[in-house]
């Protein structure tokens, strides 16, 4: 299939000054369908243990059920619904039978092979659409102080630095099921670029950086630099750290006839630290 782009991505993850790593990052390519991607970013809380356990959770809902999902027949906002829901109830039945008290964050995207392309979120961790060197679509915190912002009482300058600005009014695992925000994209172009991080990444870049730095580099160098730069302002101190970015480039061009080649692929890398 010629998608009229070529989609390459990459992700990484740090530990930040945690303990331990409790963030859990996704980013797959369907194994039948060309330019179906999906992307998620869960991020644990509730301790060591039970922070992990959500949000290893949310992956290995999403990878079970999109190896099930075809693009053509089943409806792309109602499958980021399902793995939303679906590890949500898994992560309050492990808190209803053991003392653990775990939630997760989750900011999810589904690119389809007709280049749209939805997502879903709860929590904090947040999903940028850039196109143009411009934000044009993000995603809104569920958080104490994201509510202060929108009632005037805080400017979106003060939120990073607010002592409350960790504490959240939606995730997956509460006692009562989480408030999901959806948002669709008909049709992405080439030169866009979605970034999905944590809140250990945008604590300490501005989103005029995010975005230089996502449309400037390859995904792989945009990412490692990303995450140098929120480690180096944490000084050593801050939470887990976890970003994707996908761009879409334009497509190569053909070679001659005579020249022997194999079909370009979607290319992913990853890095870790």
């Amino acid at each position: 299939m010629d998608l009229g782009f070529h989609i390459n991505g990459a992700s990484g993850t740090n530990q930040g000054g945690r303990l331990a790593q409790e963030d859990r990052v996704l980013l797959i390519e369907h194994p039948r369908y060309q330019g179906c991607v999906l992307g998620i970013v869960a991020d644990g809380m509730g301790g060591t243990t039970g922070g992990r356990n959500a949000s290893d959770q949310v992956i290995f809902t999403a990878n079970q059920l999109f190896e099930r999902f075809a693009p053509h027949l089943d409806d792309a906002a109602g499958f980021l619904r399902q793995i939303a829901m679906e590890a949500h109830r898994i992560i309050r039945l492990v808190a209803l039978t053991s003392e653990l008290k775990p939630h997760s964050t989750i900011a999810a995207f589904l690119m389809t092979p007709q280049a749209s392309c939805h997502w879903i979120h709860a929590g904090d961790s947040r999903i940028y659409q850039f196109r143009g060197g411009r934000i044009a679509l993000k995603t809104a915190d569920h958080s104490r102080v994201q509510a202060m912002v929108a009632r005037g009482e805080l400017n979106r300058e003060e939120v990073a630095t607010h002592p409350e600005s960790n504490v959240l009014t939606s995730c997956l695992g509460t006692e009562i099921d989480p408030m999901l925000e959806e948002q669709t994209i008909d049709k992405l172009a080439v030169g866009d670029s979605l970034l999905v991080c944590s809140d250990g990444l945008w604590h300490y870049l501005r989103d005029d950086e995010l975005c230089s730095i996502a449309q400037s580099l390859p995904p792989n160098e945009a990412c490692r630099l990303l995450i140098e730069i929120a480690c180096r302002r944490s000084h050593g101190r801050g939470d887990n750290v976890s970003v994707i970015l996908v761009n879409l480039g334009p497509q190569a061009a053909p070679r001659k006839r005579e020249t022997r080649t194999t079909p370009q692929k979607t290319i992913y890398g990853g890095l870790a630290a």
